[in-house]
Formats: structure tokens, C-alpha cells, sequence
């Protein structure tokens, strides 16, 4: 088997992954101009959220967790691969599909659970319309899932990656079409969703039909390997769960002050940007390469791998981190506010946005740490560690909600998640060297955090400085863009100078098969 290149592949997900979130930004500056912060963006809003609510407990989140280590096991084995996955294949379908066709008829539940301090009001028959349209997206895209984690695992990251790009574009052309056209924005976006379903689908279908991999439909088999994915898979997803009530909490609390649901999404889309580009790349490269690693037996370079990804995701991560936090609102202003979106959506939407800004190291580290446990097949641990994490969670946006608002929701997320993180830490211990930080990344963390101390400094002068422009309709582009460059000549002068990061050694893992 050709070895995956773990710096190269982070690379090109990452890519990927940027591309995506730029078109998903699009997206949203084109939803937020429509739509605003008003009615039907949050119950738009809300009913997009279910599906991939559930998405990320069966498929990604969860059932891919399980799935993806046996199945780089089983190839690195040269066992039967493609069957295991046809298998895997075919039970989820039968799954989902029942599953679909409940979710849709209890949507009212569903939406209440969701959001109940829409109740009353016309939100929450609109948010129950749009759920029942777009609820069957759980079936397409969780497919699209498996189906990935298979590409992945033959270090096929591209046709992968491509998926969400594709889902953007659709949605994209799909309300510029409804603006030309005079349709309904709320239902023409409801109905893209299983729309976009289909098409993902259908690409990595014909991606993996390629490789000269057969998904043919068919009625599942309960094989003694399906049987142990689902005893491994259980606490996955039962962990996937936590997560997801996590989010709900969240959506409840912001559900009682209107436009908060909008709020919220609006400044997840932005810390989303560098958490898709860094933490997904990196989670989605390291399982499958910790995976087939441990089957071989290769405890060093499984080492070399966990800190060189870790180092990698930490000397990106960090810096924007500290970006989110100190031009937060500059941001806000210049990105979304235009049409229905006020100067007061942009204030909230900031003040959202550093409290996830404050959390996104740990969310990045969440990504790095968990692969140490799947690709073990120890999801028991984990399912454990978010349960804590999960109580943690409702006691701080429940708790600080009368006195902070709906920014508890946020800030809830942030403690968290680094809770979670300390957790998967201290469980990590007893994993042996392979599972430590070497001498290496010790050296250069600080540096780091000394690096993006200064970009901090140098961010908050240019604020001060370019303040003026940055409120000014035919200006703040370009300021926010120097802004920018500020941030990112102050971080790039001082990690050269601190010696934090050398570009010999980017070129040296590029060129490296392990």
C-alpha cells in the first residue's frame, strides 16, 4: 500500500477545506444580505442544523470514528477491505432511511427540542416546513461520509474534499437563482439541502466507483466484523450525542432572544474557517495513518506523526485564535454587515465570535488528541470524557444566561471544550511515548505563543490605527485587508525571528512518503 504523506495530505485537505469555507462564507454574506437576523433566518437556520445535527452523531462524528481505524486495519492487512465497507455500506442506508422517515414525521418535536423558545411565534411553523424538506439530507450525506472515510483511507484526500465545495456552490447559485426568478428565499433554501445531498453523493459514488470500488445497494448482512463495529461504534456515537447536546443547549439559550440563533451561526461560520482548514484536515489524516500504523507496528513514526501534526496545527491555529479575539468586530462589520444586516447584528455577532475565538485552540487539539483513542478502537474513553464535558457545558450557558445572555451559549462551548481537552490529555498518559509531545515541539511552543503575542499587539495598534476606514462603506475592504496584513507580517516576522518554524522542514515533510 502506498504510505500516506501526513504533511502533504494535511496540505491538500486543508486546501480543500479552505476553498470550501471561503464559498461557504460567500454563502452566508448572501444568506445574512437576503435574510438578515430576522424570522426566517432562524428558522432556516434551525432546520438546516437537524440534519447535521444527527449527521455528525451517525456518520462523522461517530460512525466513521469506528469505521475509518478497521478499515485502514483491514487494508494495511490486505484483508477484505471493500467488503467490510459494502457491508458498512448498506447497514447505515437501512439506518437512515428508517431513521429519515421518523425524523420527518415527528419534525415538530424535533424543532421544539431544538428551539423551543420559537413556540408561539411564526418561526417554529416555519422552522417544522423547512425541517420536513430538508430532513432527508442525514441519508445522502451521511453516505457521503462513509464513503469518504474509505477515499481518505486509500489517501484519496482531493475527491474527499471537493464534497462541501460542491454544496456551497449549489447553494450559492441556488439563491441567485431565486432572486432572478422572485421565489421564496426560505423554501428555495430548504429545498437545496436534499438537493445538495444528492449531488455529494453522487460524486463520491462515481469517485470511489473509480478506484474500482462497488457500493452496490442491497439489504444489509450481520457479519461478525459488522458486529464488532457496532460494539466499538456504540459509545462512539453515544459520545456523538454528548456533542450534539452540547449544540442543542446552545441553540436553546440563544433561541429565547431573537435573531440570536443567527447571531451564533453567523460567528461559527467565521471560527469555523480556520477550525475546517487546520483541525478537520489534521483529525482526517491522522486516523487513518495512526491506524495503519499501529497495525504495523510502527510506534515511532506513529510519534513522529501525532507531533509533527500537532506542531503543524498549533503554529495555524494559535495566531487565529488571537485574531478572532482582538479584530473580532472589525470583522463582523466589514464581512456581513450590508442589506438586513444592522450594526447591532455585527456587535453581537463579535462579541459571539470571541468567545469561540478563545475556544478554537482547544477545539483544534479536540481533533488531535481523539485519533490517539480511535485509532486504538477505544471509544469508551472518550464517550466518557464528553458526558464531563457535556455537564460542563449546560451548567455554564444555563448558569451565566441571566446575566451574560445569549453570548453563554458561546462561551459555555469554549470551557467546554477545553475541558474535553484536558480530559483526552490525561487519558492519553498511559499510552506510552508514541502518545507524548517529543523534544522538538516542547522547544517551539513557546516560541509560538511568544509569536502570537506580538501579532496581538500589532493587530490591536492597527485597529486603533485604521478604525476610521474600517466604517467607511468604500474603504473598509481595504482596510480590513491591511488589517490583515498587519496580523500576518507581525506573526510570520516574529516566528522567523523566535525560530519557532523553519521552511526547510515544510519542505522536508512534503518530500517525506512517512
Amino acid at each position: 500500500m502506498q504510505p500516506i504523506r501526513l504533511i502533504r495530505s494535511i496540505v491538500t485537505v486543508g486546501g480543500w477545506t479552505l476553498l470550501s469555507r471561503g464559498a461557504g462564507f460567500a454563502r452566508d454574506v448572501m444568506m445574512a444580505a437576503y435574510l438578515g437576523a430576522g424570522p426566517v433566518a432562524d428558522a432556516f437556520n434551525v432546520a438546516f442544523s437537524l440534519p447535521n445535527m444527527f449527521r455528525r452523531f451517525f456518520a462523522e462524528g461517530a460512525f466513521n470514528m469506528a469505521f475509518v481505524p478497521m478499515f485502514s486495519k483491514k487494508l494495511e492487512a490486505g484483508e477484505d477491505a471493500q467488503g467490510f465497507a459494502r457491508d458498512a455500506f448498506n447497514g447505515l442506508a437501512t439506518v437512515l432511511i428508517v431513521f429519515s422517515v421518523i425524523g420527518t414525521l415527528a419534525m415538530p418535536w424535533l424543532v421544539w427540542a431544538m428551539a423551543s423558545g420559537f413556540a408561539g411565534d411564526a418561526r417554529f411553523d416555519m422552522a417544522v416546513d423547512f425541517g420536513r424538506i430538508a430532513f432527508s439530507y442525514i441519508l445522502f450525506i451521511s453516505l457521503v461520509a462513509l464513503l469518504s472515510g474509505v477515499l481518505n483511507a486509500y489517501g484519496r484526500f482531493t475527491e474527499a474534499g471537493f464534497v462541501p465545495v460542491l454544496m456551497n456552490l449549489l447553494f450559492i447559485a441556488a439563491m441567485l437563482l431565486a432572486d432572478w426568478q422572485g421565489w421564496d428565499m426560505g423554501h428555495t433554501l430548504a429545498w437545496t439541502v436534499p438537493v445538495t445531498g444528492i449531488a455529494q453523493l453522487a460524486f463520491t459514488w462515481v469517485s470511489a466507483h473509480r478506484m474500482g470500488l462497488r457500493f452496490a445497494p442491497g439489504l444489509p448482512r450481520w457479519t461478525p466484523e459488522l458486529k464488532r463495529l457496532a460494539t466499538i461504534a456504540a459509545p462512539a456515537v453515544l459520545a456523538g450525542g454528548v456533542v450534539q447536546i452540547n449544540l442543542l443547549v446552545g441553540r436553546q439559550v440563544a433561541s429565547y432572544t431573537e435573531g440570536a440563533v443567527s447571531w451564533l451561526v453567523y460567528a461559527d461560520r467565521l471560527y469555523q474557517l480556520p477550525l475546517g482548514v487546520v483541525a478537520i484536515a489534521v483529525g482526517t489524516v491522522l486516523l487513518p495513518d495512526l491506524s495503519r500504523r499501529l497495525r504495523a507496528g510502527d510506534a515511532k513514526g506513529g510519534r513522529e506523526s501525532f507531533n509533527r501534526g500537532t506542531e503543524f496545527a498549533l503554529i495555524l491555529t494559535l495566531p487565529a485564535a488571537v485574531a478572532l479575539v482582538v479584530i473580532a468586530l472589525p470583522l463582523t462589520t466589514v464581512l456581513y454587515q450590508r442589506g438586513a444586516f444592522g450594526p447591532d447584528d455585527s456587535a453581537a455577532t463579535a462579541m459571539a465570535l470571541a468567545a469561540y475565538g478563545i475556544g478554537l485552540p482547544a477545539f483544534v487539539l479536540h481533533k488531535v488528541f481523539q485519533p490517539l483513542f480511535y485509532a486504538r478502537e477505544d471509544t469508551r474513553r472518550p464517550f466518557h470524557y464528553a458526558v464531563a464535558s457535556m455537564v460542563v457545558n449546560a451548567v455554564v450557558a444555563v448558569g451565566l444566561m441571566p446575566v451574560i445572555g445569549f453570548v453563554a451559549a458561546a462561551l459555555a462551548t469554549t470551557i467546554a471544550g477545553w475541558v474535553m481537552v484536558w480530559q483526552l490529555w490525561r487519558g492519553s498518559r498511559g499510552m506510552g511515548d508514541e502518545a507524548r509531545f517529543d523534544e522538538r515541539f516542547r522547544r517551539r511552543l513557546p516560541r509560538i505563543l511568544a509569536a502570537c503575542a506580538v501579532m496581538g499587539v500589532a493587530l490591536w495598534g492597527g485597529t486603533l490605527l485604521l478604525g476610521p476606514w474600517l466604517g467607511m462603506e468604500g474603504l473598509r475592504w481595504l482596510a480590513l485587508a491591511a488589517l490583515i496584513a498587519i496580523g500576518m507580517a507581525s506573526y510570520g516576522g516574529a516566528i522567523l525571528l523566535f525560530r519557532a518554524f523553519r521552511i526547510a522542514d515544510l519542505k522536508a515533510a512534503l518530500r517525506r512518503q512517512r
